[in-house]
């Protein structure tokens, strides 16, 4: 994420690292929705599911509230920083998403098995193309996917106007957190079979066929539905889990397996503190962005000078830019190594 946020300019930007403009997909379009599929990984791996209604589940109950308003407020501070214009802060965003997704997918585990879990999640999938397949918005009818008329832009101008990551959309908005809680409950199934007793062939032969399965059936129904990651539609999740089901695949049997892992160092340095560096990047670029620097008789801010001034003259634009974010990247890496090695996990 830190590198597909962090460009030097926005102007200046390869294919590969920008999101698809409405229908389709790109890599990067692949990254929150595997970052939400691994949300509920984690929750099986790290939820034990209670035997009894006592006191135990209802300290359950309230860790996995607590946790999700944290993640939440969260995602409205960094919204707000650093000017503080409540009038028009965008309420949800990407964390605010990934704490509802984390909420209702804990609570579904809690009280769900595998099967019940896998009953939501279609239930959530088919639900979500029906009311935008049936559900008309006024002065458009029903059944739009574009980016004007339909349900989803609706629904979040009804109820958000002033509110949005644009005037008249939003990508994390209300209606598609639906769906995006079923990418997390496949997560969740994911976990369960990762838990289980079966032997490591078995469980790398089961995540590639899943995922070979969900990528194909995304695929086959793009041209009735739209893979679209800014509606997060309902073949856009059976994508991308199965996507993510092809790379969790890969990882287990990688590291667990082979046991090759000194390779994934850096990535288990972001994973355990995900989203403490989530954060902190966002929040370095805001209040950096304070600072300005005079350039040629004007104002620039500290990051776009540093980009123009280090890293255009000998990349270029294009990989300067791309430059400029991947050092981004490794400055975040040393950052958070430290917390790493000293086994300093920030929870939340």
């Amino acid at each position: 994420m830190i590198l597909v946020n962090d460009p030097g300019s926005w102007d200046f930007v390869y294919p590969p690292l920008r999101h698809a403009e409405w229908h389709g997909w790109t890599p990067t379009d692949l990254v929150f929705p595997f970052f939400v599929f691994i949300v509920g990984v984690s929750i099986s791996l790290s939820l034990s599911r209670p035997k009894t209604d006592g006191e135990e589940k209802r300290a359950l109950h309230l860790k996995i509230f607590r946790r999700s308003i944290l993640i939440f407020a969260l995602g409205l501070l960094l919204r707000l920083i650093p000017h503080f214009d409540f009038a028009s802060v965008r309420i949800l965003g990407v964390l605010q998403r990934i704490a509802l997704c984390y909420l209702f997918a804990a609570l579904l585990y809690l009280h769900l098995g595998s099967r019940g879990r896998l009953g939501a999640a279609v239930m959530l999938l088919a639900g979500y193309w029906a009311a935008l397949k049936f559900i008309p918005v006024p002065g458009y009818g029903a059944g739009g996917l574009e980016y004007s008329g339909n349900l989803v832009s609706y629904i979040d101008l009804k109820l958000l106007a002033g509110h949005l990551y644009e005037p008249a959309f939003e990508p994390e908005g209300l209606l598609s957190t639906f769906p995006a809680i079923a990418t997390a409950l496949l997560g969740t199934l994911a976990g369960d079979w990762l838990r289980s007793k079966r032997g490591p062939e078995s469980k790398t032969i089961g995540l590639l066929s899943a995922g070979a399965a969900l990528t194909a059936l995304g695929l086959a129904l793009h041209p009735y539905f739209p893979i679209n990651k800014k509606l997060w539609t309902s073949t856009f999740v059976l994508f991308t889990a199965g996507a993510a089901l092809l790379l969790l695949a890969l990882c287990y049997f990688v590291i667990d397996v082979r046991g090759w892992k000194k390779w994934a160092t850096p990535f288990l340095v972001f994973g355990t503190n995900a989203i403490a560096a989530y954060v902190g990047s966002g929040l370095m670029v805001k209040l950096l962005a304070l600072v300005k620097v005079s350039s040629g008789g004007e104002q620039l801010p500290l990051l776009p000078w540093i980009y123009k001034h280090l890293f255009v003259p000998w990349a270029g634009n294009l990989n300067g830019s791309l430059a400029y974010a991947v050092c981004y990247v490794i400055l975040w890496l040393a950052l958070m190594t430290p917390l790493y090695r000293r086994k300093i996990f920030i929870k939340i």
